[in-house]
Parts: C-alpha cells; sequence; structure tokens
C-alpha cells in the first residue's frame, strides 16, 4: 500500500482483532484481515477519556521496554488526515495489484475513528529485528534462496501481539479504559500513525525510518479511550537528497519517491501475489524467494542502528538463513508445513514458495537443478507446473553440447 511497501504481508484469515474493555478480553467480530470484517464490536461506555498523568506515562513506556518494544510514541487518533487521501488515489490508481481485500477496507482503514468510533488516541510502538549480518551478502550465490530479514526468525505477527497484549492489560490494570490493538491483522495505517507518534518518518521507500533503529522496526498499535498527549510534532523527513532506496529497486517499483507501485515490487509479487509472476519480472527476481530487503538495506540511516536493541526471538532460524533451492524444490505440502512452522512464511502455502523456488531455480544457472524442475512440470498445483517449465526452458542452453568450430 502507499503507507506500506516494501514487507507487504500475506493475510492470516483466522486471526481477528483483539479488544480489551476495563480488563476484560473479547474477540472483535469478522476477518479484519481478509476485508471481511464486520463493523467494530460494540464497547461499554468507558466514561469520560482520561489523560494519563506524566508519571504513568513514564512507567507505560518503562513496561514496554520490558516487554521488547524499543520504541514508544502517542498519537492523538485524528492525526495523520491525509493518508486517508493518499490511500484512496493509491487504490484508485490500482497500484495494490490483487489485494481486493484493501479496497473492500478503505473506509475503515482510512482513519482510526473509521475503524473503532470510540477510539481519541493511538499508542504507537516499534520492535526492532536489525540485522546481525548484511541482508544482500546472498545476491552471489545462486544455489540458495534469498528470505526476507523479517522472516527468518519467529512468526512477528505472534511475538509483537504477545507484548502488545501484556502491555494493554497492564494499562487498562492502570487506567482503567477501553482499547484495542493491532499487529498487521487489520485494516490500520500503521507507518503514518507511527510517524506521527514520532517513531520515525516514512521514507522514499515508504517504510518508517528511524534514526535509532533504521529501516528494521515492527510496529504495532494500541487504539485507546484515552485522551493522550502527543509524544511531539510529526517527526522531519530525513532523506534529503539520497536516492539509495529507489535506485537499487531491481524492478523500478517505485513511481516516484514516496510512492510504490506494488504490482513491480517483489515482496508483492511473491508474497501476496497468487498467480504466475509476470515473465518481465522473473529475471529481476534473481534468488528471492520470500521478499525483497534491497530498498531497507541500502539506507544510510541503517547505519546508525542499534543492533543491540533488535529482538533475539527475531534472529535467523538456521533453515531459513539460506535455503538450498535443491531442497525447496523437493517440498511437498507436509515437508512445507514442517520446515515454516513457527514462521510468518506459513501462509503463503507450498505452491506460491515452490513457484518462487522454480523462479530463482531458472535464474541461477546451476544444470544440476534441471531434473527437478523437469519433475515439477507435471505438478498438481498448475501455477506451480507453469513456473518449472519456464525455468527449465531457461536451464536448457546451458544442458545443449556445446559446438564444435573444428567439425564441418
Amino acid at each position: 500500500m502507499s503507507e506500506g511497501k516494501p514487507k507487504l504481508r500475506d493475510p492470516e484469515p483466522s486471526r481477528e482483532a483483539d479488544s480489551l474493555v476495563s480488563g476484560a478480553p473479547y474477540k472483535g467480530e469478522g476477518n479484519p484481515i481478509s476485508g471481511r470484517q464486520a463493523a467494530p464490536a460494540s464497547v461499554p461506555a468507558a466514561g469520560p477519556a482520561s489523560a494519563l498523568s506524566a508519571e504513568l506515562r513514564a512507567r507505560l513506556e518503562e513496561r514496554a521496554r520490558e516487554l521488547g518494544f524499543c520504541a514508544v510514541g502517542f498519537a492523538r487518533a485524528d492525526s495523520a488526515p491525509a493518508s486517508g487521501e493518499r490511500l484512496r488515489k493509491w487504490l484508485a490508481d490500482g497500484a495494490h495489484g490483487d489485494m481486493i481485500w484493501m479496497e473492500e477496507n478503505a473506509d475503515r482503514r482510512a482513519s482510526p475513528a473509521g475503524l473503532w468510533p470510540e477510539v481519541r488516541s493511538v499508542i504507537s510502538l516499534g520492535m526492532s529485528y536489525a540485522p546481525a549480518v548484511d541482508p544482500l551478502a546472498l545476491a552471489e550465490r545462486p544455489e540458495v534462496g534469498r528470505i526476507s530479514v523479517y522472516a527468518q526468525g519467529a512468526d512477528y505477527h505472534d511475538l509483537v501481539k504477545k507484548a502488545l497484549k501484556a502491555l494493554a492489560r497492564w494499562l487498562v490494570g492502570e487506567a482503567g479504559c477501553a482499547l484495542k490493538v493491532f499487529v498487521d491483522t487489520a485494516p490500520v495505517m500503521e507507518k503514518p500513525l507511527a510517524e506521527a507518534a514520532g517513531l520515525g518518518w516514512q521514507g522514499k521507500h515508504t517504510n518508517l525510518v528511524s534514526r535509532s533503529d533504521g529501516s528494521w522496526l515492527f510496529l504495532g498499535a494500541i487504539y485507546t479511550t484515552l485522551a493522550l498527549e502527543e509524544t511531539s510534532a510529526p517527526h522531519a523527513v530525513h532523506c534529503g537528497s539520497c536516492s539509495a532506496c529507489l535506485d537499487i529497486c531491481p524492478t523500478n517499483a517505485f513511481p516516484a519517491p514516496f510512492r510504490l507501485d506494488a504490482r513491480r515490487c517483489i515482496s508483492y509479487l511473491t508474497i501476496e501475489h497468487k498467480g504466475p509472476i509476470p515473465e518481465e519480472f522473473r529475471a529481476a527476481i534473481g534468488n528471492r524467494i520470500y521478499g525483497c530487503d534491497d530498498c531497507l538495506a541500502v539506507c544510510p540511516w541503517n547505519r546508525f542502528a542499534d543492533k543491540a536493541r533488535a529482538n533475539r526471538a527475531f534472529l535467523p532460524r538456521a533453515e531459513l538463513a539460506a535455503p538450498r533451492l535443491a531442497d525447496l524444490l523437493a517440498l511437498d505440502d507436509s515437508g512445507f508445513r514442517q520446515v515454516f512452522a513457527g514462521s510468518p512464511i506459513k501462509r503463503i502455502g507450498r505452491g506460491r514458495m515452490v513457484r518462487n523456488a522454480a523462479i530463482a531455480a531458472g535464474n541461477s544457472g546451476l544444470t544440476e537443478l534441471a531434473p527437478a524442475l523437469e519433475r515439477l512440470t507435471a505438478d498438481s498445483d498448475p501455477v506451480v507446473a507453469e513456473a518449472a517449465a519456464w525455468a527449465a526452458e531457461k536451464l536448457r542452453p546451458s544442458l545443449a553440447p556445446s559446438a564444435d568450430p573444428d567439425r564441418d
């Protein structure tokens, strides 16, 4: 989305928004991720909005850091009014591709009050997943697949949501308010709200950039009936004349600074897009099999990111740091579920992963992968079969015997 990129994540249909009313948890109705969510469940009257004292606010920030958050900010619910109009323009341009759920949820996504009329303030939180190694280091290793940094460790949905809910329960106990928590599982404009709350600014790659954490933040939000004083004025943009994130994009997914065309984005193509990947983008995908970190990795502000602030739960799992394409091409449904259990990757299913691995294999030039690709041309998933056929054809010239210049 225009406020999003590049970690466009696949919806998880089973998740629901979580709410707390005076300490009693309940589940919101409907499906806030797929775009088929019912109106937010009614909330008992919370009485007049109350302000959070400076002392309680300081303790909230301390509690958030104890739970693993490295950034905390506060904003009024109406503090990002322009984001809704930008979203509608982006959708009208068709730049969201086939993420139809974004169209269906546009009104609720455009502003916090559209999702929950009772909201008065937003607490924006960030959890660091700053990588310890260069995310671009595997670009020259064609035998392995590249997985976006955010998906190499534990599922951020589970970890960030657990911490958010713990913080929310603490706040309800201290302030007696109604609230809802969100982490990439509802129509929420996390990035403009985080910018308004002072966590950072939306860079030219449309992701949030922080002076202390670079481009490596998972964002969560707590909507509350409390009337909270804003942290500060919205964060100023500190990109200057730099265009590194735009220049490195292999598919030219940025028609202009601060604008993303998801239809050209490798993260969208390898994660959200369910059909065949357009051939014009396949060579540019290289060995990326889930997402793309290029525009994030080259941001100069990453030099100032404090890697010690990264949550250790997001450290890469050995089997996901540099998976062999040969192993991925051999996955069946059971094998896929076993390898990617506890990972956000599990949401895309075996078909999309093997499709992506096949394209990476076709780009590899490694003829030893040809037999596996030939077998996959008969796969029961037509998208996998098509990708395998394309990849096998790409490797075929490498298999052909070279011409003998001395032969008549």
